[in-house]
């Protein structure tokens, strides 16, 4: 029997994590019900995946399911007793250096976990997937002032996360057309912000920085990123969600600022922030590292009007902010 609590819900894969929980808090702040689905693995400190959480659990509808994404019996009774309509799979193994060390981790949670998650949608009447996606699908490619755009070429990875990134690309692809239920799929461009991910270079750099260590500079500062507020993605994200393609359908988009920073200067805004100067070692490049990234976010603005509203060093200066109140606690 269908839960009554959950019509109409929106499932958040991965809402303990960082673009999870902010996404899951907008669409409660609509006024969306949402229920969350995380494993709260330890691949980073569970404690911030529990203070996420904590923040959501404020909200009167919303609901935590603590579950893995490819445990399939249980992603399709969810989906069945939720009557959801509408999911935003979120939930993965991340991190480029992290595969080299555990390839299994991403076999599981990229590959049988979208995998699952997918049949649970075709299986019980969701009528749009949204999923991320990477810009890591591009490769290492030089920029050549013009952005990465979604009819490029993405055959070249360099790295297993960017291959599992991919291959879930092109198993939605072939379950929309199969199956019929629309799709859509996000390349995130590099997200940061409050409550962000630990092992992100912005947010190692500030704890070291704030300690006293060295930093490590890989690509010896050659580097370029393009940093997307946190806030700018979930505006993405959201619209996407409000704007399924027909049926049938399988879109890829880009997520991103258009505006990719060098590493130095990130760290020197950084430093500004912080009101410190790094001890830098700089480093070669480090096997599955890309060189640059550059989104063209023109699809996504013709379809929601999408245009990034935060600059890095508001953004920076917005965690730093966070990052001092959270060490306190």
């Amino acid at each position: 029997m269908t839960d009554p609590w959950g019509q109409g819900a929106v499932i958040v894969t991965g809402a303990a994590g960082f673009v999870g929980m902010h996404v899951a808090e907008r669409l409660l702040q609509r006024g969306e019900t949402v229920i969350g689905v995380d494993d709260f693995n330890a691949y980073y400190d569970v404690a911030l995946k529990d203070l996420r959480s904590r923040r959501l659990a404020a909200h009167p509808g919303f609901r935590m399911v603590r579950a893995d994404i490819a445990d399939a019996p249980a992603m399709a009774e969810l989906v069945r007793s939720s009557g959801a309509r509408r999911v935003v799979h979120l939930a993965a193994q991340a991190g480029v250096r992290y595969s080299i060390e555990n390839p299994f981790a991403y076999e599981r949670s990229n590959l049988a976990g979208h995998l699952s998650v997918l049949e649970a949608c075709r299986h019980h009447g969701v009528e749009h997937l949204v999923y991320a996606s990477s810009s890591s699908v591009y490769g290492d490619r030089p920029m050549d002032g013009a952005g990465f755009r979604e009819d490029d070429p993405t055959v070249s990875p360099v790295s297993l996360y960017a291959a599992t990134k991919r291959s879930c690309e092109l198993i939605s692809q072939s379950y929309a057309a199969l199956y019929g239920f629309p799709q859509s799929g996000l390349r995130f461009f590099t997200v940061y912000g409050p409550m962000g991910r630990p092992d992100m270079a912005y947010f190692s750099f500030t704890e070291k920085i704030m300690r006293g260590e060295p930093i490590e500079v890989y690509g010896e500062g050659r580097m370029a990123r393009d940093f997307t507020f946190i806030d700018d993605i979930v505006d993405g994200v959201v619209g996407v969600l409000d704007h399924p393609p027909a049926r049938g359908g399988h879109e890829v988009y880009n997520i991103g600022d258009s505006s990719p920073v060098g590493l130095m200067q990130m760290i020197t805004t950084l430093e500004a922030a912080l009101g410190r100067e790094a001890v830098k070692l700089m480093r070669p490049m480090q096997p599955g590292d890309v060189t640059a990234t550059y989104a063209d976010v023109s699809k996504l603005n013709a379809l929601t009007g999408y245009a990034p509203r935060v600059a890095l060093v508001e953004g920076l200066g917005r965690f730093v902010d966070w990052w001092r109140d959270w060490r306190v606690v």
